[in-house]
């Protein structure tokens, strides 16, 4: 069987849209007859790696595409990691200080932000350290910048045209970090010396985007947003119905 590559996003993908942490039974069951078929298989998501190292392991992958595309594990262990382009981040950062906008930086691979304002907040898996007269280049690179910046007023700061940047459901600040999940797609099949005719990549939502470009083979799943399954190659059942395993078995990848 010739050997295919895949690559799935994680929830509404491996796990169903209607909630939960862990990969069904049936579908944890035709990701190990797929490996077992020779087939390599990673996870390819938005997190940073040092928040989805944990959940990799969990999931019981050994590879994954991690920080948007910027980093890639194979095997278990970190072979790339690349921080988000220093000189416009400083930049960014000056256009926040202008506009009185508040900030933070994860300026490594850890679950912590630092910032010089008091009150400013993160998502809970993060922890905040604020040091008063801190500036931005007391640090010599950025995994990720956080601006508390009022939605709409973003066209303030022309240096985000230049990034990649989004707010998530109500919060109220900007997350700046990676958001091309093919970048790290193609340096895993870069290092593997496989062609990208071979990668098949399974995915739902907004994040999933920039790895639907028809280099490879796209599967979006049945709860996936309508403008993804326009641009997949095929349509499979939402995740709640297990559509991962019907997507492998209607090509023949797996019994």
């Amino acid at each position: 069987m010739r050997k295919r590559y895949f690559f799935f996003d994680i929830d509404g993908t491996l796990i169903p849209e209607t909630g939960g942490s862990e990969i069904p039974p049936k579908v944890r069951a035709a990701l190990e007859e797929l490996e077992k078929n020779g087939h390599f298989c990673a996870i390819a998501t938005g997190r940073g790696h040092c928040e989805a190292e944990n959940i990799r392991k969990s999931l019981g992958f050994a590879n994954m595409v991690c920080d948007g595309g910027n980093g890639i594990v194979l095997d278990h262990k970190l072979v790339s990691l690349e921080p988000l382009p220093y000189d416009l981040c400083r930049q960014l950062i000056e256009e926040c200080e202008e506009c009185g906008y508040s900030w933070g930086i994860s300026p490594e691979d850890k679950c912590y932000c630092v910032t010089p304002y008091e009150g400013f907040s993160v998502f809970s898996y993060m922890d905040l350290h604020v040091k008063k007269g801190m500036r931005f280049d007391d640090y010599k690179q950025v995994m990720k910048l956080f601006i508390l910046c009022p939605p709409g007023q973003e066209d303030r700061m022309p240096t985000l045209r230049e990034l990649a940047w989004c707010r998530y459901f109500d919060h109220p600040h900007i997350f700046v970090e990676p958001a091309d999940k093919a970048r790290g797609i193609r340096q895993i099949m870069d290092y593997l010396h496989a062609p990208y005719e071979d990668a098949v990549v399974f995915g739902d939502g907004k994040n999933d985007f920039s790895m639907f470009t028809g280099e490879w083979f796209c599967i979006a799943m049945g709860n996936a947003l309508p403008e993804l399954k326009e641009k997949a190659d095929y349509v499979t059942l939402p995740a709640s119905q297990e559509g991962v395993v019907h997507a492998l078995r209607n090509f023949g990848w797996i019994s």
